[in-house]
């Protein structure tokens, strides 16, 4: 504060005498409990003689402003300057000229990234139908439970999951559906006759319905996906463009600019977007919503709970059946005491289970990283008994510790999980074992969706002669899912499982070599191969048999799934091509950095990519050498994930661990990590509604949320930047307008 005296410190000016103490110091005399300077009886020009001013709290504002101050209530008036400071500064961007002249490589690379958007829009998905006969959620009501001690037996999609009459009051539909080249197909009620003699490689021979027209031949009842032959050969189609040196340059300058468009960007607008998000109240990054959208569900606890819980069923379960080993019943205690160690012996460093460690032996070794899932050096016993859903004791270990994390979800209130299963494909009875453990462990929380994976294992599966094909390992998968479809009254926990599932994921390792698919391919039923199909095998008859079933399931008025395979985690760029056609998003995509042009089509799609750095940092990619900052900057649709705590992760919450150590290495700021929690949202499976409660209002003609700052703390115009760059390069892509237009 200016002190009323200091006119009479002008002897002051020289610095030495201040310095070496000649002269008396300018705060000798400064009360700074009153802050002013001189004794009480100078201040008579201000206050009565001998009347010391009355003690003043701290305040941010200037004197004119206090009034108001009080007026509005405290600390409100806080928040209201600042949205006045923000709304007082403009929302400023860079124009780009230059004239619309393109050279002929930018029209037939931009004619190109078109077709291929259109040709995406036509193939993906379209899952999340709302379930019928079965109440949803109010959010409002969704959040005022979970609290920890009062469990409720709710789901984001039911308030009654576990109720039998839910099932058993739909009646059949009355379909025929069998499996044909790799893809079942459905017929109408009565329209299909028993099935006559194998054709090779495509099923029962069927008459067709010119020959049989009076004759009650087979009617399909949907439109079928997209040809086997058609997808490899639109695939290949893809990848010339994605290996084009004239498609890659212009990707990569596209891309450049997108990253120095957001550079000037946040410089133009750092101190608006930083205004805005102060005058939110109640929200910052701890309380938006943020979605796990990649977290494998036996590996969803950190490896401390799991010693933690071990410890506690050694201790007061020892004397309980739980495995069978060389004919012999083995207790808890036994196999203990087979591995020379007591409950006390038991310790994080022992069980050995993290992927990182100083010499890095899991780097490009995925098969040491699996083994990692064996605690004590290995030991599958363990895991058997406690991290498996079909064991001597029905997968109990697994349920209890599986609820105790979500309890620690409702606890953090703000976070939700969306958690894999595995389904083998080894026979049909897995899926009723998978829905039998779920159903009557009552596994349902209003933070938790479902997801199943399937491991690319038909060699393994071959191996041990659980299959004789590919096409019976599709069977296995897939047939189960119509039955249920079609008689859900037949199979009540499957079906009522199937109504928690919200997508289908692909899992393994992808950096195994392989051969590029070609056109024309042997089909399911002739892959009797001791070797696993190519990936885009994979993905297509995965999502060809899933586009079947939406469509009965939306007929039926059950929920759908969308395909969210793992892909781009190590291996060839067809992986990702393949993904780009038929996938509603992938996880991890690092090796999209290798291709500009597959890079710049994920971006101008806005494919949902599930990215874990620390993930990558123990198998295929050090952090620092991470593309997510770059991914983000640029404008693709990312979000983080934790993949596998149990392995990676040292803290309760790993997703919140995730978000940490990505702010800080790449010096992340509140907004963004708020836009990567609201992205996290929105690639997620959970119901309209709850996304429309935190995130913003569904726009149905435009098919896109809005955004509301109160619920997701990210400023609007960080939103209109994203929309108006994806806008301009889609328009820079359909080059000017012709004078007819």
């Amino acid at each position: 504060p200016r002190s009323p005296l200091a006119s009479q410190h002008s002897s002051w000016r020289d610095a030495r005498g201040l310095l070496t103490g000649d002269g008396a110091s300018p705060t000798e005399d400064f009360d700074w409990h009153t802050c002013r300077s001189g004794a009480p009886e100078q201040w008579e020009h201000e206050y009565g003689v001998g009347e010391a001013p009355p003690l003043r709290g701290f305040s941010p504002f200037k004197p004119a402003e206090r009034a108001e101050a009080k007026r509005l209530g405290g600390a409100r008036a806080a928040l209201e300057k600042c949205r006045q400071e923000a709304d007082a500064l403009p929302y400023r961007t860079v124009a780009l000229g230059g004239g619309t002249a393109r050279s002929s490589d930018e029209q037939w690379v931009g004619r190109a990234c078109l077709k291929a958007l259109e040709k995406r829009e036509k193939m993906i998905l379209r899952g999340g139908v709302v379930p019928r006969g079965i109440h949803t959620w109010d959010p409002s009501e969704l959040e005022s439970c979970g609290r920890v001690g009062e469990r409720v037996i709710a789901s984001p999609m039911s308030t009654q999951p576990f109720s039998p009459m839910a099932a058993e009051a739909l009646p059949r539909s009355g379909h025929n559906f069998r499996m044909e080249g790799g893809v079942v197909r459905v017929y109408e009620p009565g329209s299909a006759r028993e099935p006559g003699p194998m054709a090779p490689g495509l099923g029962p021979i069927l008459e067709s319905a010119e020959t049989n027209a009076g004759s009650g031949a087979p009617t399909l009842a949907f439109e079928q996906p997209v040809s086997d032959s058609d997808f490899f050969g639109l695939l290949h189609a893809l990848m010339g463009l994605v290996e084009n040196p004239e498609a890659n340059t212009f990707a990569f300058r596209r891309l450049r600019l997108l990253e120095e468009q957001f550079s000037i960007y946040q410089m133009l607008n750092g101190q608006k977007e930083l205004l805005t998000s102060r005058a939110v109240p109640h929200r910052d990054f701890y309380n938006v919503r943020k979605v796990d959208t990649h977290i494998h569900h036996s590996a969803c606890m950190n490896q401390k709970h799991l010693l933690r819980f071990m410890k506690k069923k050694f201790r007061e379960e020892g004397d309980v059946t739980a495995i069978s080993r060389g004919g012999r019943n083995l207790t808890l205690k036994e196999v203990l005491k087979s591995l020379g160690l007591t409950p006390h012996d038991l310790s994080v460093d022992l069980l050995d289970m993290h992927a990182h460690n100083s010499k890095n032996t899991t780097f490009y070794r995925f098969d040491k990283f699996n083994a990692k899932f064996n605690p004590i050096g290995g030991e599958s016993r363990l895991r058997e008994i406690f991290l498996k859903t079909s064991n001597k004791l029905r997968g109990r270990y697994l349920a209890e510790i599986t609820k105790e994390v979500m309890d620690d979800l409702h606890s953090s209130k703000y976070q939700m999980m969306e958690l894999r299963v595995s389904i083998y494909g080894k026979s049909r009875s897995e899926w009723k074992d998978l829905a039998a453990w779920w159903w009557d462990n009552q596994l349902a929380s209003t933070h938790v969706v479902w997801l199943v994976q399937i491991p690319k294992l038909y060699g393994l599966n071959k191996a041990r002669r659980d299959v004789e094909n590919f096409g019976e390992m599709l069977e296995n998968i897939f047939e189960p899912l119509f039955e249920a479809t079609e008689n859900p009254a037949a199979h009540v926990k499957l079906h009522a499982f199937l109504q928690q599932v919200v997508g289908f994921d692909m899992v393994d390792d992808e950096s195994v070599p392989e051969r590029r698919v070609a056109v024309n391919m042997r089909k399911p039923i002739e892959w009797d191969l001791n070797y696993d199909p190519p990936y885009a095998y994979y993905v297509y008859y995965v999502y060809a048999n899933l586009f079947v079933l939406n469509r009965f399931r939306e007929m039926r008025g059950f929920s759908g799934f969308t395909l969210r395979p793992h892909s781009g985690e190590a291996g060839d760029l067809d992986h990702l091509a393949s993904t780009f056609l038929l996938a509603n998003g992938v996880a991890h995509g690092i090796m999209l950095r290798k291709s500009p042009m597959l890079q710049y089509l994920f971006y101008l799609a806005q494919v949902p990519i599930y990215m874990s750095p620390l993930s990558n940092n123990v198998l295929f990619l050090e952090y620092r050498r991470s593309p997510f900052p770059l991914f983000f900057q640029r404008g693709l649709n990312v979000s983080l994930s934790s993949d596998d705590p149990l392995l990676i992760h040292l803290t309760k919450e790993p997703l919140v661990e995730e978000y940490s150590i990505a702010a800080q290495v790449f010096k992340l700021g509140n907004v963004d990590m708020c836009e990567i929690a609201r992205n996290s949202v929105l690639h997620s499976g959970f119901p309209k509604d709850l996304k429309e409660h935190w995130v913003g209002p569904y726009d149905a003609a435009a098919g896109t949320f809005g955004n509301d700052i109160a619920s997701s703390n990210v400023p609007d115009i960080r939103l209109r930047f994203r929309r108006e760059a994806l806008a301009a390069e889609l328009a820079a892509l359909a080059g000017p307008a012709s004078p007819r237009d």
